[in-house]
Protein backbone atom coordinates (compact mmCIF):
# COMPACT_ATOMS: atom_id res chain seq x y z
CA UNK A 1 0.00 0.00 0.00
CA UNK A 2 1.15 3.69 -0.93
CA UNK A 3 0.93 6.49 0.99
CA UNK A 4 -2.90 8.50 0.49
CA UNK A 5 -2.71 12.36 -0.15
CA UNK A 6 -5.85 13.72 1.04
CA UNK A 7 -7.88 16.87 0.83
CA UNK A 8 -7.49 18.99 3.81
CA UNK A 9 -9.97 21.74 5.41
CA UNK A 10 -7.62 24.50 4.05
CA UNK A 11 -8.11 23.06 0.68
CA UNK A 12 -4.51 21.83 0.51
CA UNK A 13 -3.65 18.28 0.73
CA UNK A 14 -2.06 16.11 3.56
CA UNK A 15 -0.08 12.62 3.19
CA UNK A 16 -1.17 9.81 5.05
CA UNK A 17 1.15 7.28 5.87
CA UNK A 18 0.27 3.37 5.19
CA UNK A 19 0.65 2.43 9.14
CA UNK A 20 -1.81 5.31 9.93
CA UNK A 21 -4.83 3.71 7.84
CA UNK A 22 -3.65 0.19 9.31
CA UNK A 23 -3.54 1.17 12.69
CA UNK A 24 -7.64 2.66 12.01
CA UNK A 25 -8.04 -0.62 10.21
CA UNK A 26 -7.50 -2.15 13.28
CA UNK A 27 -9.43 -0.46 15.57
CA UNK A 28 -12.92 -0.31 13.73
CA UNK A 29 -15.75 -3.10 13.44
CA UNK A 30 -16.40 -1.60 10.49
CA UNK A 31 -14.00 -1.54 7.62
CA UNK A 32 -11.40 1.54 5.58
CA UNK A 33 -12.26 1.10 2.09
CA UNK A 34 -10.19 2.94 -0.23
CA UNK A 35 -10.39 3.80 -3.94
CA UNK A 36 -10.92 0.36 -6.36
CA UNK A 37 -12.18 -1.71 -3.46
CA UNK A 38 -14.83 -3.52 -2.44
CA UNK A 39 -17.52 -0.99 -1.35
CA UNK A 40 -15.55 1.91 -2.69
CA UNK A 41 -18.67 2.86 -4.99
CA UNK A 42 -21.47 1.40 -2.83
CA UNK A 43 -20.35 4.27 -0.49
CA UNK A 44 -20.16 7.03 -2.37
CA UNK A 45 -22.84 6.56 -5.11
CA UNK A 46 -25.80 8.32 -3.61
CA UNK A 47 -29.46 9.04 -5.01
CA UNK A 48 -28.51 12.15 -6.96
CA UNK A 49 -26.93 11.18 -10.11
CA UNK A 50 -25.59 14.83 -10.59
CA UNK A 51 -22.98 14.09 -7.82
CA UNK A 52 -20.03 11.93 -8.35
CA UNK A 53 -17.23 12.76 -6.34
CA UNK A 54 -14.61 10.58 -5.30
CA UNK A 55 -13.29 10.28 -1.33
CA UNK A 56 -9.95 9.61 -0.92
CA UNK A 57 -10.89 7.20 2.34
CA UNK A 58 -13.78 5.78 3.08
CA UNK A 59 -14.47 4.57 6.99
CA UNK A 60 -17.88 2.49 6.63
CA UNK A 61 -18.81 2.05 10.20
CA UNK A 62 -20.67 -0.09 12.38
CA UNK A 63 -20.62 1.35 15.78
CA UNK A 64 -20.16 4.55 17.52
CA UNK A 65 -16.78 3.38 18.09
CA UNK A 66 -15.66 3.30 14.89
CA UNK A 67 -17.41 7.17 14.06
CA UNK A 68 -15.33 8.23 17.17
CA UNK A 69 -12.08 6.75 15.49
CA UNK A 70 -12.79 8.36 11.92
CA UNK A 71 -13.77 11.48 13.66
CA UNK A 72 -10.21 11.44 15.61
CA UNK A 73 -8.26 10.87 12.26
CA UNK A 74 -10.48 13.67 10.83
CA UNK A 75 -9.84 16.31 13.63
CA UNK A 76 -6.03 15.41 14.41
CA UNK A 77 -5.04 15.41 10.06
CA UNK A 78 -7.51 18.56 9.84
CA UNK A 79 -9.03 16.70 6.82
CA UNK A 80 -12.07 17.63 4.56
CA UNK A 81 -14.70 15.40 6.34
CA UNK A 82 -18.21 14.46 4.59
CA UNK A 83 -20.87 12.22 6.52
CA UNK A 84 -23.56 10.20 4.81
CA UNK A 85 -26.10 8.11 5.95
CA UNK A 86 -28.91 7.38 3.62
CA UNK A 87 -26.82 9.58 0.83
CA UNK A 88 -30.68 11.41 -0.56
CA UNK A 89 -29.95 14.94 0.53
CA UNK A 90 -30.10 16.50 -2.82
CA UNK A 91 -27.24 19.07 -2.33
CA UNK A 92 -24.83 15.74 -2.55
CA UNK A 93 -23.57 16.78 0.48
CA UNK A 94 -22.98 12.94 2.04
CA UNK A 95 -19.83 12.83 0.13
CA UNK A 96 -16.79 14.85 -0.93
CA UNK A 97 -13.82 15.10 -3.45
CA UNK A 98 -10.57 14.23 -1.84
CA UNK A 99 -11.09 13.98 1.75
CA UNK A 100 -12.59 11.38 4.58
CA UNK A 101 -16.13 9.42 3.66
CA UNK A 102 -17.57 8.78 7.24
CA UNK A 103 -19.97 6.12 6.58
CA UNK A 104 -23.18 5.53 7.92
CA UNK A 105 -25.00 3.56 6.13
CA UNK A 106 -24.56 0.24 7.61
CA UNK A 107 -25.67 1.59 10.84
CA UNK A 108 -29.34 0.59 10.29
CA UNK A 109 -30.88 -0.50 13.86
CA UNK A 110 -34.00 -0.07 14.83
CA UNK A 111 -35.55 -1.09 18.22
CA UNK A 112 -39.10 -0.05 19.14
CA UNK A 113 -40.28 -0.62 22.54
CA UNK A 114 -44.13 -0.89 22.02
CA UNK A 115 -44.65 -0.28 26.17
CA UNK A 116 -43.04 3.26 25.83
CA UNK A 117 -43.85 3.96 22.64
CA UNK A 118 -40.24 4.84 21.81
CA UNK A 119 -38.09 4.07 19.22
CA UNK A 120 -34.16 4.00 19.52
CA UNK A 121 -32.73 4.03 15.43
CA UNK A 122 -29.20 4.09 14.29
CA UNK A 123 -28.40 6.54 11.39
CA UNK A 124 -28.27 4.56 8.14
CA UNK A 125 -31.37 3.64 8.47
CA UNK A 126 -34.52 4.47 5.58
CA UNK A 127 -37.91 5.44 6.22
CA UNK A 128 -39.10 2.10 4.86
CA UNK A 129 -36.75 0.21 7.86
CA UNK A 130 -38.48 2.59 10.49
CA UNK A 131 -41.88 2.63 9.43
CA UNK A 132 -41.81 -1.55 8.98
CA UNK A 133 -40.43 -2.26 12.51
CA UNK A 134 -42.70 0.57 14.57
CA UNK A 135 -45.69 -0.48 12.32
CA UNK A 136 -45.42 -4.15 13.37
CA UNK A 137 -46.94 -2.70 16.80
CA UNK A 138 -49.22 -0.30 14.84
CA UNK A 139 -46.83 2.77 15.95
CA UNK A 140 -45.23 5.24 13.50
CA UNK A 141 -43.11 8.94 13.88
CA UNK A 142 -43.60 12.10 11.60
CA UNK A 143 -41.17 11.70 8.53
CA UNK A 144 -40.49 12.08 4.98
CA UNK A 145 -42.41 10.58 1.84
CA UNK A 146 -40.11 8.27 0.22
CA UNK A 147 -39.19 5.19 1.56
CA UNK A 148 -35.51 5.23 0.69
CA UNK A 149 -34.76 8.19 2.58
CA UNK A 150 -32.21 8.36 5.43
CA UNK A 151 -33.52 8.95 8.43
CA UNK A 152 -30.81 10.74 9.99
CA UNK A 153 -30.54 12.86 7.19
CA UNK A 154 -33.68 13.78 7.14
CA UNK A 155 -34.42 14.42 11.15
CA UNK A 156 -31.55 16.39 11.25
CA UNK A 157 -32.97 19.29 8.46
CA UNK A 158 -36.44 19.05 10.74
CA UNK A 159 -38.21 16.21 8.63
CA UNK A 160 -41.65 16.54 7.29
CA UNK A 161 -44.53 14.26 5.77
CA UNK A 162 -48.07 12.99 5.85
CA UNK A 163 -48.44 13.05 9.45
CA UNK A 164 -46.71 16.11 10.26
CA UNK A 165 -50.18 18.34 10.58
CA UNK A 166 -51.39 15.56 13.22
CA UNK A 167 -47.79 14.66 15.37
CA UNK A 168 -45.79 17.35 14.26
CA UNK A 169 -42.43 17.57 12.39
CA UNK A 170 -40.04 14.70 13.32
CA UNK A 171 -37.24 16.93 15.37
CA UNK A 172 -40.76 17.83 17.66
CA UNK A 173 -40.97 13.91 18.34
CA UNK A 174 -36.98 13.29 18.92
CA UNK A 175 -36.30 12.52 22.40
CA UNK A 176 -32.35 12.22 22.36
CA UNK A 177 -29.91 11.46 19.86
CA UNK A 178 -26.13 10.52 20.93
CA UNK A 179 -23.78 12.50 18.83
CA UNK A 180 -20.19 12.22 18.10
CA UNK A 181 -18.99 15.94 18.59
CA UNK A 182 -15.75 17.05 16.80
CA UNK A 183 -13.47 16.40 19.57
CA UNK A 184 -14.22 13.08 19.10
CA UNK A 185 -16.27 12.55 22.40
CA UNK A 186 -19.78 10.81 22.59
CA UNK A 187 -22.30 12.87 24.58
CA UNK A 188 -26.02 12.74 25.13
CA UNK A 189 -27.98 15.10 24.02
CA UNK A 190 -32.02 15.59 25.60
CA UNK A 191 -33.70 18.35 27.12
CA UNK A 192 -31.52 16.98 30.25
CA UNK A 193 -28.54 16.84 29.05
CA UNK A 194 -26.59 19.15 26.58
CA UNK A 195 -30.02 21.12 25.74
CA UNK A 196 -28.22 23.79 23.68
CA UNK A 197 -26.80 20.67 21.41
CA UNK A 198 -30.09 19.23 21.63
CA UNK A 199 -32.04 22.67 20.37
CA UNK A 200 -29.58 22.65 17.11
CA UNK A 201 -29.67 18.98 16.67
CA UNK A 202 -33.36 19.41 15.60
CA UNK A 203 -33.28 21.24 12.43
CA UNK A 204 -29.62 22.57 12.66
CA UNK A 205 -28.37 19.93 10.23
CA UNK A 206 -25.20 18.00 10.69
CA UNK A 207 -23.21 20.81 11.44
CA UNK A 208 -22.81 19.90 15.57
CA UNK A 209 -21.55 16.59 15.03
CA UNK A 210 -21.94 13.06 13.69
CA UNK A 211 -25.64 11.36 15.28
CA UNK A 212 -24.95 7.86 16.28
CA UNK A 213 -28.27 6.68 17.43
CA UNK A 214 -31.64 8.84 17.65
CA UNK A 215 -34.42 8.10 20.28
CA UNK A 216 -37.82 9.11 19.15
CA UNK A 217 -40.88 9.22 20.75
CA UNK A 218 -44.19 7.61 18.64
CA UNK A 219 -47.67 7.56 18.01
CA UNK A 220 -50.68 5.13 17.40
CA UNK A 221 -51.40 4.90 13.85
CA UNK A 222 -52.12 2.46 11.44
CA UNK A 223 -51.32 -0.33 10.40
CA UNK A 224 -54.01 1.26 7.23
CA UNK A 225 -54.32 4.93 7.00
CA UNK A 226 -57.02 6.29 4.44
CA UNK A 227 -55.06 7.75 1.60
CA UNK A 228 -54.65 7.88 -2.38
CA UNK A 229 -54.97 10.25 -5.35
CA UNK A 230 -57.19 12.02 -7.30
CA UNK A 231 -55.83 12.91 -10.78
CA UNK A 232 -57.13 16.19 -12.74
CA UNK A 233 -57.01 16.97 -16.09
CA UNK A 234 -54.23 19.98 -15.83
CA UNK A 235 -56.20 22.07 -17.64
CA UNK A 236 -58.56 22.16 -14.81
CA UNK A 237 -55.98 23.45 -12.18
CA UNK A 238 -56.43 26.98 -12.57
CA UNK A 239 -60.04 26.21 -10.86
CA UNK A 240 -58.95 23.63 -8.77
CA UNK A 241 -55.77 25.41 -6.78
CA UNK A 242 -57.80 27.78 -5.19
CA UNK A 243 -60.20 25.46 -4.29
CA UNK A 244 -57.34 23.56 -2.74
CA UNK A 245 -56.24 26.53 -0.75
CA UNK A 246 -59.37 26.80 0.74
CA UNK A 247 -59.75 23.45 1.78
CA UNK A 248 -56.59 23.20 3.19
CA UNK A 249 -57.22 25.95 5.23
CA UNK A 250 -60.17 24.28 6.53
CA UNK A 251 -58.85 20.87 7.00
CA UNK A 252 -58.64 19.00 10.75
CA UNK A 253 -54.98 18.14 11.42
CA UNK A 254 -55.81 14.62 10.70
CA UNK A 255 -56.16 15.90 6.84
CA UNK A 256 -52.72 15.98 4.94
CA UNK A 257 -53.34 17.07 1.20
CA UNK A 258 -50.29 18.11 -1.42
CA UNK A 259 -50.84 18.98 -5.13
CA UNK A 260 -48.80 17.41 -7.86
CA UNK A 261 -48.47 18.65 -11.08
CA UNK A 262 -46.51 16.64 -13.61
CA UNK A 263 -46.51 14.75 -16.60
CA UNK A 264 -48.88 11.57 -15.79
CA UNK A 265 -46.44 8.59 -15.09
CA UNK A 266 -48.05 5.16 -16.60
CA UNK A 267 -49.78 4.35 -13.58
CA UNK A 268 -51.65 1.20 -13.71
CA UNK A 269 -55.16 2.61 -12.29
CA UNK A 270 -54.74 5.52 -14.75
CA UNK A 271 -56.43 5.32 -18.48
CA UNK A 272 -53.31 4.66 -21.04
CA UNK A 273 -54.66 7.84 -23.06
CA UNK A 274 -53.47 10.27 -20.15
CA UNK A 275 -50.09 8.32 -19.84
CA UNK A 276 -47.60 11.20 -20.93
CA UNK A 277 -50.23 14.20 -20.64
CA UNK A 278 -49.79 16.84 -18.29
CA UNK A 279 -52.20 16.44 -15.06
CA UNK A 280 -52.98 17.98 -11.21
CA UNK A 281 -52.63 15.74 -8.66
CA UNK A 282 -53.80 15.88 -5.13
CA UNK A 283 -52.12 13.02 -2.87
CA UNK A 284 -54.19 12.70 0.40
CA UNK A 285 -53.89 10.77 3.75
CA UNK A 286 -55.77 10.51 7.09
CA UNK A 287 -54.03 9.64 10.42
CA UNK A 288 -57.06 8.68 12.31
CA UNK A 289 -60.38 7.08 11.95
CA UNK A 290 -61.44 5.32 8.72
CA UNK A 291 -65.07 6.85 9.14
CA UNK A 292 -63.97 10.52 10.03
CA UNK A 293 -61.56 10.14 6.91
CA UNK A 294 -64.21 9.46 4.42
CA UNK A 295 -66.14 12.79 5.57
CA UNK A 296 -63.12 14.42 6.08
CA UNK A 297 -61.82 13.89 2.55
CA UNK A 298 -65.60 14.10 0.79
CA UNK A 299 -65.16 17.82 -0.05
CA UNK A 300 -61.34 17.16 -2.07
CA UNK A 301 -63.14 14.64 -3.57
CA UNK A 302 -66.14 15.79 -4.94
CA UNK A 303 -63.81 18.61 -6.45
CA UNK A 304 -64.56 19.03 -10.24
CA UNK A 305 -64.48 15.59 -12.88
CA UNK A 306 -61.42 13.76 -11.73
CA UNK A 307 -59.77 11.35 -14.42
CA UNK A 308 -59.68 8.91 -11.68
CA UNK A 309 -59.88 8.57 -7.45
CA UNK A 310 -58.15 6.10 -6.06
CA UNK A 311 -58.33 6.96 -2.08
CA UNK A 312 -58.97 4.36 0.00
CA UNK A 313 -57.79 1.69 2.70
CA UNK A 314 -54.00 1.38 2.25
CA UNK A 315 -51.49 0.12 4.50
CA UNK A 316 -49.17 2.86 5.77
CA UNK A 317 -46.57 1.72 5.07
CA UNK A 318 -47.27 1.19 1.62
CA UNK A 319 -48.56 4.88 1.21
CA UNK A 320 -45.10 5.91 2.65
CA UNK A 321 -43.47 3.63 0.16
CA UNK A 322 -45.90 5.04 -3.25
CA UNK A 323 -44.07 7.63 -4.53
CA UNK A 324 -40.87 5.86 -4.84
CA UNK A 325 -41.08 4.06 -8.11
CA UNK A 326 -41.25 7.94 -9.64
CA UNK A 327 -38.13 8.80 -7.03
CA UNK A 328 -35.02 5.69 -7.70
CA UNK A 329 -32.01 6.52 -7.84
CA UNK A 330 -29.79 7.12 -11.25
CA UNK A 331 -31.64 10.07 -12.13
CA UNK A 332 -30.20 13.98 -12.44
CA UNK A 333 -32.34 15.81 -10.18
CA UNK A 334 -31.81 19.93 -9.36
CA UNK A 335 -34.78 21.02 -6.77
CA UNK A 336 -35.41 24.82 -5.95
CA UNK A 337 -37.94 25.63 -2.75
CA UNK A 338 -40.43 28.21 -1.20
CA UNK A 339 -42.48 28.65 1.71
CA UNK A 340 -45.40 30.23 1.67
CA UNK A 341 -48.47 31.64 4.45
CA UNK A 342 -50.49 31.73 1.64
CA UNK A 343 -50.95 30.58 -1.75
CA UNK A 344 -52.21 33.96 -3.10
CA UNK A 345 -54.47 33.92 -7.08
CA UNK A 346 -50.72 35.56 -8.42
CA UNK A 347 -48.99 32.81 -7.39
CA UNK A 348 -50.84 30.18 -8.49
CA UNK A 349 -50.83 31.82 -12.47
CA UNK A 350 -47.07 32.09 -12.23
CA UNK A 351 -46.56 28.70 -10.91
CA UNK A 352 -49.16 27.44 -13.70
CA UNK A 353 -47.69 29.12 -16.40
CA UNK A 354 -44.19 27.27 -15.62
CA UNK A 355 -45.53 23.90 -15.22
CA UNK A 356 -46.62 24.45 -18.77
CA UNK A 357 -43.44 24.33 -20.19
CA UNK A 358 -42.17 21.26 -18.13
CA UNK A 359 -38.30 20.59 -20.13
CA UNK A 360 -38.71 16.43 -19.34
CA UNK A 361 -40.96 13.94 -18.33
CA UNK A 362 -39.73 13.50 -14.90
CA UNK A 363 -40.11 17.01 -13.66
CA UNK A 364 -42.98 18.50 -11.34
CA UNK A 365 -43.70 20.89 -8.94
CA UNK A 366 -45.43 19.67 -5.54
CA UNK A 367 -47.06 21.65 -2.92
CA UNK A 368 -46.82 20.28 0.18
CA UNK A 369 -49.78 21.59 2.63
CA UNK A 370 -48.34 21.33 6.08
CA UNK A 371 -49.24 23.67 9.48
CA UNK A 372 -51.15 21.97 12.41
CA UNK A 373 -49.60 20.30 14.91
CA UNK A 374 -46.08 22.13 13.62
CA UNK A 375 -47.56 25.72 13.75
CA UNK A 376 -48.17 25.10 17.59
CA UNK A 377 -44.68 24.95 18.19
CA UNK A 378 -42.45 28.29 19.35
CA UNK A 379 -40.14 29.23 16.22
CA UNK A 380 -37.37 29.76 18.81
CA UNK A 381 -38.13 25.79 20.21
CA UNK A 382 -36.05 23.98 17.97
CA UNK A 383 -33.76 25.25 15.34
CA UNK A 384 -35.94 24.68 12.55
CA UNK A 385 -38.10 28.55 12.69
CA UNK A 386 -40.45 28.36 10.00
CA UNK A 387 -43.19 27.55 11.64
CA UNK A 388 -45.50 30.08 10.12
CA UNK A 389 -44.74 28.20 6.85
CA UNK A 390 -48.20 26.67 5.52
CA UNK A 391 -47.19 25.21 2.03
CA UNK A 392 -43.91 24.29 1.06
CA UNK A 393 -43.34 24.68 -3.18
CA UNK A 394 -40.71 21.74 -4.33
CA UNK A 395 -39.63 22.41 -7.82
CA UNK A 396 -38.43 18.95 -8.48
CA UNK A 397 -36.71 18.90 -11.81
CA UNK A 398 -35.52 15.23 -12.84
CA UNK A 399 -34.20 13.89 -16.18
CA UNK A 400 -31.89 11.02 -17.59
CA UNK A 401 -29.27 12.90 -20.46
CA UNK A 402 -26.74 15.24 -18.99
CA UNK A 403 -26.93 17.23 -22.24
CA UNK A 404 -30.45 18.37 -20.64
CA UNK A 405 -28.28 20.01 -17.07
CA UNK A 406 -28.23 23.61 -18.49
CA UNK A 407 -32.41 23.68 -19.70
CA UNK A 408 -33.89 21.77 -16.69
CA UNK A 409 -31.70 23.38 -14.14
CA UNK A 410 -32.80 27.00 -16.07
CA UNK A 411 -36.48 25.76 -15.94
CA UNK A 412 -36.04 25.59 -11.83
CA UNK A 413 -34.23 28.33 -11.63
CA UNK A 414 -37.41 30.61 -13.52
CA UNK A 415 -39.89 28.96 -11.50
CA UNK A 416 -38.48 29.66 -8.66
CA UNK A 417 -37.61 33.95 -9.56
CA UNK A 418 -41.29 33.80 -10.47
CA UNK A 419 -42.35 33.19 -6.73
CA UNK A 420 -40.72 34.92 -4.76
CA UNK A 421 -42.27 37.56 -4.18
CA UNK A 422 -45.22 35.44 -2.98
CA UNK A 423 -42.81 33.44 -1.01
CA UNK A 424 -41.88 34.10 2.88
CA UNK A 425 -38.61 34.17 2.52
CA UNK A 426 -37.74 30.98 4.57
CA UNK A 427 -36.99 27.72 3.16
CA UNK A 428 -36.17 23.83 4.34
CA UNK A 429 -32.59 23.15 4.37
CA UNK A 430 -33.55 19.62 2.99
CA UNK A 431 -34.78 21.00 -0.49
CA UNK A 432 -31.32 22.90 -0.97
CA UNK A 433 -29.37 22.55 -3.38
CA UNK A 434 -25.46 22.89 -3.73
CA UNK A 435 -25.51 26.66 -4.96
CA UNK A 436 -27.57 28.00 -2.31
CA UNK A 437 -25.25 28.67 0.48
CA UNK A 438 -26.39 32.11 0.37
CA UNK A 439 -29.79 31.57 1.93
CA UNK A 440 -28.70 28.94 5.00
CA UNK A 441 -29.09 32.26 7.63
CA UNK A 442 -32.47 33.40 5.77
CA UNK A 443 -32.99 29.61 6.14
CA UNK A 444 -32.83 29.47 10.11
CA UNK A 445 -33.76 33.26 10.14
CA UNK A 446 -33.50 34.56 13.89
CA UNK A 447 -32.05 31.68 14.66
CA UNK A 448 -29.27 31.52 13.31
CA UNK A 449 -26.90 33.78 15.11
CA UNK A 450 -27.78 30.74 18.43
CA UNK A 451 -26.96 28.34 15.51
CA UNK A 452 -23.59 30.10 15.11
CA UNK A 453 -22.95 30.68 19.02
CA UNK A 454 -23.23 26.76 19.23
CA UNK A 455 -21.57 25.82 16.34
CA UNK A 456 -18.44 27.20 17.59
CA UNK A 457 -18.68 25.57 21.51
CA UNK A 458 -18.90 21.99 19.64
CA UNK A 459 -16.90 22.88 16.50
CA UNK A 460 -15.29 25.97 16.29
CA UNK A 461 -12.89 24.70 13.59
CA UNK A 462 -15.96 24.17 11.70
CA UNK A 463 -14.44 20.33 10.93
CA UNK A 464 -18.01 19.64 9.86
CA UNK A 465 -18.87 21.96 6.47
CA UNK A 466 -19.45 19.43 4.57
CA UNK A 467 -23.67 20.42 4.41
CA UNK A 468 -25.80 23.93 4.03
CA UNK A 469 -23.04 24.93 6.85
CA UNK A 470 -23.58 26.99 9.63
CA UNK A 471 -20.27 29.07 10.05
CA UNK A 472 -19.12 29.67 13.86
CA UNK A 473 -19.04 32.94 15.42
CA UNK A 474 -15.45 34.59 15.89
Amino acid sequence: MTDLTLRTLDASTKIIAPAAVEALRGKLRGTVTLPGEDGYDAARNIWNAMVDRRPGLVVRCLSASDVISAVKLAGDEKLLVAVRSGGHNIAGNAVCDGGLLIDLSLMKSVHVDPASRTARVEPGATLADFDKEAQRFGLATPLGINSTTGVAGLTLGGGFGWTTRKFGLTIDNLISADVVTADAKLVRASDKENQDLFWALRGGGGNFGVVTSFEFKLHLLGPEVLSGLVVHPFEKAGVLLPEFRRLANEAPDELTTWVVMRKAPPLPFLPAEWHGKEVLIFAACYSGDMKEGEKATQALRALGEPIVDVISPHPFVGWQAAFDPLLTPGARNYWKSHDFTDLPDAAIKVILDNVRALPSPECEVFIAHIGGAMARVAPDATAWPNRDAHFIMNVHTRWRDKAQDSACIAWARRLFDSTAPFASGSVYVNFMPDDENDRVEKAYGANYRRLADIKRHYDPSNLFRVNQNIRPTK
